[in-house]
């Protein structure tokens, strides 16, 4: 069944084409990704879809008895409105029963409690009321009597959600639905996506979100739209066949055009006594022939400054805001190469280190020292302001004429910028002319460019387009000072840090040896022997910084005397000594295979491939335990 249908959708601004002649359909049950750089118009095409602009050419046509739901990048209600009020705004008389009921529960109001629990009876309402609860306590909106006006941009992103998922549409448009979600809500967000008969189009750079949500990816790009049917992975492998045959064929346009140009020249001047019809075909191949090829894989190689022994020591830090304790006793050095993860749920604190590291911020207890040498690079979530009238090569050069790079060459700002995807025509555009995600980017190279050797990034993936992560991502895989991280996407973390810093509330931050895809499955494994033992796993938690100690693949064992063995030893029959010698041969060829896999692990590939990777992993790693628990029986007797 065809829920929506786009036929040939144009739209310029001034004497520029954003797109042209795009085509589109989404039916029942597709789960479509829109995907492009910054400015290639996606949320612009969202708001045709959904009527919120007109198209300058072409028709929209949504199917009469489909409910259409959009989030989009910057909600919009009556800030006077509670945030009940703003979820439940809807006409649907079972929504009408269930704010009812939330408001008397909020306000402690037993009266109207009494009365409305028999229309929650009547409406059969209970089943909405769980999914409320289920999906407001995953968004963590606790306090529903807040005015919507005092909300910050995320609170109100995840209100906006929350309303738009309740509202249960046929068709869901969502315009980047995980920015400004912890990672715990991205993973439930997806899950809850991946198992509802909704039917989906959605603008992400969640490059694990398009694989594991996604069937189905319309890319635009240069004012065209290109389909494909698949997930992510299908996309790049389809995309890099497709670019590489446009590249051909304009390759052999232009061969063809100086052939005939050379024809051209050689005939009369007057253009009658040409052939019209060779003449009409050098003015389509001349088109063709001026298509510029875009690699967007482009090199950022910005030099840094020189980093001494000592950076930063973090030495019994504690900081609370009146009554709540959002970091107690936490201690860490520093040291060269560290690539650092923050992991936490929204509001415990993770911005609030980050601002003490930089001295933003004072510590209620506990000292920060901060090496001489140490040259911060600090990306925070909110917008830089920009002059909105300023070009943006201008505001570039207001930072640095040229820059250094790493190996010693210097290159002008232009260079830089569209090594940074900015166009030569972008960089004469107005600030005001950039889209949010340019802004953003636009941002990141002006922190680059002043060669720091401390970066830190606070959710940097935020509005930036895949090209722009690739490229960010490049640069940083290479950057030889610290780096700490605060990010939602998971990819990117898997990809840039070491270890993890977990926060984990009441104060506690957790040091984790390993990456985002390692910690999600230690931990699993500690909430599977929780329940199978019934017990808390972790026991007794200090509030003090603690190292988490994840399985970890060990070798062979060594084998030790025995103290005050109860019963005599015996000796090795000669079939035990060699399955002994051939479980130590066994052990050692696992060891290699997971340091293989583990290394595969690291380097990334698909959501698929480091999913099988990890599978293998995780057979190893209990093969191995088996082959080990004999290995010891063995050698006891030994």
């Amino acid at each position: 069944m065809n829920y929506l249908s786009a036929e040939n959708i144009a739209k310029s601004f001034g004497d520029q084409w954003l797109f042209k002649n795009i085509n589109f359909g989404i039916s029942r049950g597709d789960k479509v990704a829109l995907i492009g750089t910054n400015g290639t118009g996606k949320t612009t095409f969202l708001n045709i879809l959904t009527g919120k602009i007109p198209a300058d050419e072409g028709e929209v046509s949504i199917r009469k008895d489909i409910r259409v739901g959009y989030l989009d990048q910057s909600p919009a209600f009556d800030e006077s409105l509670s945030v009940i009020d703003v979820i439940f705004s809807s006409n649907n008389p079972v929504a009408q029963v269930v704010k009812r009921y939330e408001h008397a529960i909020e306000t402690d109001n037993h009266d109207e409690l009494a009365e409305v629990m028999e229309d929650m009876d009547k409406f059969n309402a209970w089943d909405f009321e769980y999914r409320t609860k289920e999906i407001l306590g995953r968004l963590g909106i606790h306090h529903t009597e807040n005015l919507f006006g005092t909300l910050s941009g995320g609170q109100r992103k995840r209100v906006a959600m929350a309303k738009v998922l309740l509202e249960d549409p046929d068709l869901l448009i969502l315009d980047e639905p995980t920015n400004h979600l912890d990672l715990d809500t991205v993973e439930w967000l997806e899950n809850y996506l991946n198992t509802s008969n909704t039917t989906l189009l959605v603008v992400t750079h969640d490059r694990y979100f398009l694989d594991t949500v996604c069937n189905q990816m319309l890319e635009l790009d240069h004012g065209s739209a290109y389909p494909y049917k698949g997930n992510y992975s299908y996309f790049l492998e389809k995309k890099a066949e497709r670019e590489e045959m446009e590249a051909a064929g304009i390759d052999k346009a232009r061969n063809l055009m100086r052939k005939e140009l050379d024809w051209i020249r050689r005939q009369p001047k007057a253009r009658g006594t040409k052939a019209k019809y060779r003449v009409d075909a050098f003015e389509e191949l001349k088109e063709k022939a001026s298509q510029k090829k875009f690699d967007t894989q482009m090199e950022l190689n910005v030099r840094t400054s020189r980093l001494g022994s000592k950076i930063i020591e973090l030495e019994n830090v504690s900081k609370g805001f009146g009554e709540r304790q959002l970091i107690k006793n936490f201690e860490y050095t520093f040291r060269k190469g560290d690539r650092i993860g923050i992991v936490g749920q929204n509001g415990m604190g993770k911005s609030t280190l980050l601002n003490m590291i930089t001295g933003e911020l004072m510590p209620d207890k506990g000292q920060i020292v901060k090496g001489e040498t140490v040259q911060f690079g600090y990306y925070k979530q909110s917008d830089l302001v920009f002059n909105e009238n300023q070009r943006v090569i201008d505001i570039v050069k207001d930072v640095a004429e040229v820059v250094q790079l790493g190996t010693g060459e210097t290159v002008t700002v232009g260079h830089l910028l569209q090594a940074f995807l900015f166009s030569p025509s972008k960089q004469y555009d107005f600030i005001s002319k950039l889209s949010g995600g340019e802004k953003r980017r636009l941002q990141l190279l002006l922190i680059l460019i002043k060669q720091p050797n401390f970066l830190i990034l606070d959710e940097p993936t935020n509005d930036l387009d895949i090209a722009s992560l690739n490229v960010l991502e490049e640069f940083l895989l290479n950057f030889p000072g610290c780096l700490v991280i605060v990010s939602h996407d998971r990819y990117f973390l898997d990809r840039l840090v070491q270890h993890i810093f977990v926060f984990e509330g009441e104060g506690r931050i957790s040091d984790f040896p390993g990456n985002y895809t390692e910690l999600r499955e230690y931990q699993d494994e500690q909430e599977a022997e929780k329940k199978s033992s019934g017990t808390n796993a972790n026991g007794g938690k200090s509030n003090t910084t603690h190292v988490i100690q994840p399985v970890k693949e060990t070798a062979a064992p060594v084998a030790t005397a025995p103290v005050a063995p109860a019963t005599p030893k015996r000796k090795l029959s000669y079939k035990e000594q060699k399955e002994m010698e051939q479980l130590e041969s066994d052990i050692a060829k696992m060891e290699e295979q997971k340091a293989v896999l583990v290394a595969k692990l690291h380097e990334g590939g698909s959501h698929a491939e480091l999913a099988q990777w990890s599978k293998q992993i995780e057979e190893l790693t209990e093969s191995q335990a088996d082959k080990e628990m004999r290995w010891l029986e063995l050698s006891e007797n030994a």
